[in-house]
């Protein structure tokens, strides 16, 4: 008021820095203040708005921040506590809001602090409120952060104690003017340890007067001691249809014509971050000069055309590999970034999915018609499967071409392998197909197609063995058992009989388990009884019992003895080879040779009538284990 009188030169001091204050504070454009009406300013001071009229704009994000709980868009669960909270004269202490880049941490801690003074500005009597649509008496201070009893505290360049000490301190005086002293710390997990250290007193038992809202996007790195002195809350992502309807009203505010699908694409392209997403439409708008269309911005953020890539994403799945390499190329040349064209093939596959599940998600307001429609066709006609094995390759194959020396031969790769999947059938086709399909014949068996498929490429086969020595498919040896054997079946009265039985019939697995887990105590035709070794498995008995029926034809009664038993087979094994390497070594020739050769030992003798010693092996093992010669009979 002073400066208002003081003439010529102190109103247009004045009105310089009203408007000054009107371009550098956040928020709507909230007028002059009232309380203290201008003079009449001579000609000379008329031309101070036109020179600072080029500084005059802001950006959308600062021109279109909330001022009120009303204009805060995607956080409706965080409103509700505050303002059943606020009712009922529940507030907290301490607050701390938690979030990703651009979701309305700092714009909320200073709405929140604005809550709490809240005092009517013709003075009524009134407390702390969210109904904040009548500006009141301390609102507009707070706002452009200059209120006197609401202190902002960037923590990332005030980290020391000595900081944290002055608001300790100051802490102890009551509020100037407002009802509260608010202190608001953003990015509060940039305090150092002994910050944190010195606040946790204050902050458990602050004086009445006092409030705390912290601001974080980290908030793992905030203390435990410190969350649990706070009430928290997690802003989330705004999503992208809300996002989509919020730049719509900014646009038609602003005058600008905007096309929607690009308001789609730069709703999702911003992530759920508001501040993002009104960075990226002021910088469409700048760059379509008032009329913004999805090409433009595309062309801005290097996306690729959506319908492109629905055509894209179509080809590989048809398995047109030639076709979806001449739409990826095109696509390159346009300016489309190889990974970026992969995290739209991903995000395609996502939504198509999401259709095939939810049928009702294609009413998203952020979803392009042809994404709609489209999406709509293919989660009919695709398999969960197929759109699971896609997104699997699609997710490894961004990590390949964000890493390759040449990101565009690496994508290509990637749809090359993920079209050539198109062809391959799932595991339960492949099962189908197995069971559809004649058993093939023994003189060209192959392996099971679970692992083979389509694209054309040959696939691998076993070499054919002996006909003595192929084995019968397992189905084969459990339903044809009894036809097989003899009517009377095999007579076996030795656990070695039992072991070499389970060789015949190519079970490896109970072979060893009857070899190295079982003691036997008594073996007769029909009733076997045994020891368990420690750590054999309890279900080798059922096991044993069960397959002696099936291959014998008679009823077989296996049980466990509480006696210890003998040595088992493989021990009884092992005592005969360490006799036969001992015996060996006393031969002359041996000793020569070991005696010739430090270090030399003997791993194994043999006859020559002998077979090697596991005859349940498959050929190929059995050949390995032969040795390299024929005639050999002592190994080194």
């Amino acid at each position: 008021m002073g400066q208002a009188s003081d003439g010529p030169e102190g109103s247009q001091m004045s009105d310089e820095q009203q408007i000054d204050d009107q371009q550098d504070g956040p928020g709507f454009d909230l007028g002059l203040p009232e309380a203290a009406p201008t003079p009449a300013a001579p000609a000379p001071a008329q031309t101070a708005p036109t020179e600072a009229s080029p500084g005059a704009y802001r950006v959308l994000a600062r021109k279109y921040r909330p001022q009120n709980f009303a204009d805060l868009i995607g956080q409706e669960a965080m409103v509700r506590t505050l303002r059943n909270a606020f009712s009922s004269g529940r507030i907290a202490q301490a607050y701390i809001l938690t979030g990703v880049r651009g979701v309305g941490k700092t714009t909320t801690a200073r709405i929140l602090a604005r809550a709490l003074n809240y005092e009517p500005a013709d003075g009524a009597a009134g407390g702390p409120s969210l109904d904040l649509a009548v500006m009141g008496k301390h609102c507009r201070d707070i706002i452009e952060s200059r209120h006197v009893d609401v202190m902002e505290m960037d923590a990332a360049s005030n980290t020391s104690i000595n900081d944290i000490r002055e608001i300790i301190e100051s802490a102890r005086y009551r509020p100037v003017m407002a009802r509260y002293k608010v202190y608001i710390i953003d990015e509060v997990h940039m305090l150092s340890t002994a910050a944190f250290n010195g606040l946790l007193k204050t902050l458990e038992e602050p004086p009445e007067h006092v409030k705390f809202i912290f601001a974080t996007t980290e908030i793992r790195k905030v203390p435990v001691t410190v969350l649990s002195r706070c009430q928290r809350f997690d802003l989330r992502r705004v999503e992208a249809g809300t996002l989509a309807a919020h730049l719509s009203g900014i646009c038609a505010r602003e005058g600008v014509t905007i096309e929607p699908e690009a308001l789609s694409i730069v709703a999702r392209a911003a992530e759920g971050s508001v501040r993002d997403s009104l960075s990226l439409l002021d910088q469409a708008i700048a760059h379509g000069g008032g009329t913004v269309g999805a090409d433009e911005v595309r062309r801005l953020l290097g996306l690729a055309d959506k319908g492109r890539v629905i055509d894209l994403f179509e080809a590989l799945m048809k398995g047109e590999i030639a076709r979806a390499l001449a739409e990826f190329r095109d696509q390159y040349d346009s300016g489309a970034d190889p990974a970026v064209i992969l995290t739209d093939l991903a995000d395609f596959t996502h939504l198509v999915t999401r259709l095939k599940i939810v049928p009702d998600a294609a009413d998203d307001a952020a979803l392009v018609e042809a994404e709609r429609v489209r999406g709509s066709e293919m989660a009919q006609g695709l398999s969960m499967r197929v759109l699971a094995r896609a997104w699997q390759m699609l997710s490894k194959g961004i990590g390949e071409v964000q890493q390759a020396p040449k990101p565009a031969q690496a994508a290509e790769m990637v749809l090359v392998r993920l079209a050539y999947a198109a062809d391959l059938p799932t595991p339960d086709e492949a099962l189908r197909r197995l069971k559809d399909q004649p058993v093939p014949a023994p003189a060209a068996p192959s392996l099971p197609s679970g692992g083979g498929g389509g694209g054309g490429g040959p696939r691998l086969s076993l070499a054919p063995r002996p006909a003595e020595a192929r084995p019968q498919p397992r189905e084969e040896i459990r339903t044809d058992a009894r036809a097989a054997l003899p009517a009377e079946g095999p007579r076996l009265g030795s656990l070695a009989d039992v072991a070499a039985l389970a060789a015949a019939r190519r079970d490896l697995a109970l072979k060893h388990g009857i070899e190295t887990q079982l003691r036997p105590v008594h073996v007769e035709d029909g009733r076997i009884e045994v020891a368990l070794v420690p750590g054999a498995p309890g279900s080798l008995i059922q096991d044993l019992s069960r397959k002696l029926n099936d291959w014998t034809g008679r009823r077989w009664m296996v049980s466990v003895s509480s006696q210890s038993g003998g040595p088992t087979l493989a021990e009884e094994n092992a005592a005969v080879k360490a006799e036969r390497e001992e015996g060996i070594k006393a031969h002359p020739l041996v000793a020569a040779v070991l005696a010739r050769f430090p270090g030399a030992e003997v791993v194994d003798v043999r006859t020559r009538e002998e077979p090697p010693a596991d005859e349940g092996l498959a050929p190929s093992e059995e050949d390995y284990l032969a040795g390299p010669g024929a005639d050999d009979e002592i190994e080194f």
